[in-house]
């Protein structure tokens, strides 16, 4: 009895305690896009699927409609890589994925929350505005306006981007020709390059070109300007402080070496000068005797 609960709790401790559901289905897994969620068209993304339990393969779907599936490499492998190529507008859309756990009994997971993958370029390029122009002070409102095409009927769905960033800032539904985008109380981790894109809001999802980048730059007036305009605190290093560095250290390096090499060839011309000095003067027939010495 003793061995059976030691083995159960055993098995509890490797796969984890919350691995092992008591009832139901096991809990949803994650899905997430990379590079992306929003990508132009003929490009490439990778779905990734992450259980919180070891697996036996993973399921990919598109609209409720199962694309692939793919196997873990190990038991204990608990993600699972999507890649599809050649984005096309058919590939835009609401994605999921799910999985099937090997503990209780090979049981379906719940399907993970909705990933909306948009394909752009298919409908004509919008503009892209700020109201305010030029440096932002910490702590105010910066206001983006996003205007699609005229030629472009029925209500659209306007999306905020920053460069670096994989999913939309902001996304806003619309019944007219524009959209405006509010970033509150901005720090300076808003600053960045943005743009903006629009699309239909019902299948296939017909997406406009990205906007031209609009550049926005935030500094706080209660730190000095230099940290303020950097969006990591502290300050990272540049490749040209990085190489100066590196060049001060080689050249303290070196210079070390040769203060070393010099001392040691002095050492070595004195001690010689000190033998020979030694020897001549054990050999020298002027020297003294000692007492009871012939």
């Amino acid at each position: 009895m003793i061995f059976r609960l030691l083995s159960l709790l055993c098995l509890r401790l490797c796969v984890g305690q919350t691995d092992i559901p008591e009832s139901g289905p096991p809990p949803k897994p994650s899905l997430r896009a990379w590079p992306s969620t929003v990508l132009p068209t003929r490009s490439h993304v990778t779905m990734q699927c992450k259980s919180p339990t070891p697996s036996k393969y993973f399921i990919l779907k598109r609209e409720g409609f199962a694309l692939n599936s793919v196997k873990p490499y190990n038991l204990t492998e608990e993600t699972a890589d999507f890649h599809i190529t050649d984005l096309r507008q058919n590939d835009g859309g609401h994605y999921t994925c799910e999985y099937y756990s090997k503990w209780p009994h090979d049981t379906l997971s719940r399907p993970s929350n909705a990933l909306f993958l948009l394909v752009t370029g298919y409908l004509p390029q919008p503009s892209f505005q700020a109201h305010h122009r030029g440096t932002v002070t910490a702590g105010s409102k910066v206001t983006l306006q996003c205007q699609k095409a005229g030629s472009v009927l029925g209500p659209v769905k306007f999306v905020l981007l920053k460069v670096g960033r994989s999913t939309p800032v902001q996304t806003r539904s619309s019944t007219g020709m524009v959209s405006d985008f509010s970033l509150e109380n901005v720090t300076v981790r808003d600053s960045g390059e943005y743009s903006c894109v629009y699309y239909q809001a019902k299948a296939p999802y017909r997406a406009s070109g990205p906007s031209k980048l609009l550049e926005i730059s935030v500094i706080d007036d209660h730190l000095p300007q230099d940290l303020a305009a950097s969006s990591t605190f502290p300050p990272q290093l540049t490749a040209t402080s990085l190489q100066t560095l590196d060049t001060m250290t080689e050249g303290y390096t070196m210079g070390n070496l040769i203060r070393v090499g010099v001392a040691a060839v002095i050492l070595l011309i004195v001690g010689g000068f000190l033998v020979e000095a030694w020897h001549r003067e054990r050999l020298s027939p002027n020297k003294p005797c000692a007492p009871g010495e012939k």
